[in-house]
């Protein structure tokens, strides 16, 4: 009997002991920001740009929910609701999908009037630009580019009938594709080619096609031996890419809006093609890619 009490009073201060530290446990259990980011290589990596930076600078722990399916029109209504605080977003798609502002006004002009409709309308605020325009764009191969002198699309155009243009389907049937773009710089290929969309580097790196469409980012632009060119009549909207959160979580947390303005113009164009090209190519991943890139801009240790 005696063997039993001592054996009871030692499980009983056991048990004391463990509801004791968990007791301290979740008293110091840390709030969570929680980030979300479209289906995209970059988005993936700028998430996790975002969620190094919190944690290296506050107390607080990250969850990210990466390639959230349908991008924007999912993400837009889910941190309106508060199931996501923040996440990184391009200036076109906010003006002309969630703002659903037609016409597109000069850089400056958009930006201020994307930035006070998504406070006032929204409650939504915009931390910072990164720096890179994730749009439209063409180009051309470089061994043509270097023996026309061909830098711009209006260079282009009076050279257009040598050359072969390569694109997917869609881009033919977009109002902003294939005719839009030739009637406004006055292109006529010699001929157009329907292709796969993951089939047109290698197409224009084996001399199949000429000139091809792309996305001013895209990670294979940093291996390609090609030119991408200037649109000197801005044909295409402008997607600078920065973060989108919530009021109300930077209300609870002040210290997060100069974090996320760390992330100010801290990439290139270039530099984001890049990061991808390591992640989709040479198959890195996407926080060792993005711990390495802040910290070589000393903005982590």
């Amino acid at each position: 009997m005696k063997n039993f009490k001592k054996h009871y009073k030692k499980i009983s201060i056991l048990i004391l002991f463990t509801l004791i530290i968990s007791f301290v446990g979740c008293s110091k259990k840390k709030e969570t920001i929680k980030i979300a980011t479209k289906p995209m290589t970059e988005q993936f990596i700028l998430g996790e740009m975002l969620s190094l930076l919190i944690e290296e600078n506050t107390n607080l722990n990250v969850e990210i929910t990466k390639g959230v399916g349908g991008g924007t029109s999912n993400i837009h209504p889910a941190i309106l609701k508060g199931d996501f605080d923040l996440y990184p977003e391009y200036t076109g798609t906010g003006w002309s999908f969630v703002l659903k502002e037609e016409g597109i006004p000069d850089d400056e002009t958009l930006y201020k009037g994307l930035t006070e409709k998504y406070e006032s309308e929204y409650n939504l605020k915009w931390v910072g630009l990164y720096g890179f325009n994730n749009t439209y764009g063409l180009v051309i191969r470089k061994d043509l580019a270097e023996k026309y002198n061909i830098k711009t699309y209006s260079d282009l155009a009076a050279y257009s009938s040598e050359l072969t243009f390569g694109a997917e389907y869609d881009f033919y049937e977009r109002e902003d594709g294939f005719n839009a773009l030739c009637a406004k710089y006055g292109l006529k290929f010699k001929k157009s080619s329907d292709m796969d969309i993951g089939l047109k580097y290698k197409a224009i790196n084996s001399k199949e096609i000429d000139v091809m469409n792309t996305f001013t980012t895209d990670g294979q632009l940093a291996t390609s031996d090609i030119v991408v060119l200037k649109d000197d009549k801005n044909f295409y909207q402008t997607y600078y890419c920065g973060t989108v959160v919530s009021e109300d979580v930077l209300k609870k947390y002040p210290e997060l809006e100069s974090i996320l303005m760390k992330m100010e113009n801290i990439l290139t164009d270039k530099e984001m093609a890049k990061l991808n090209n390591k992640v989709e190519t040479d198959g890195i991943d996407e926080k060792v890619v993005a711990k390495e890139f802040l910290v070589s801009k000393g903005l982590l240790k």
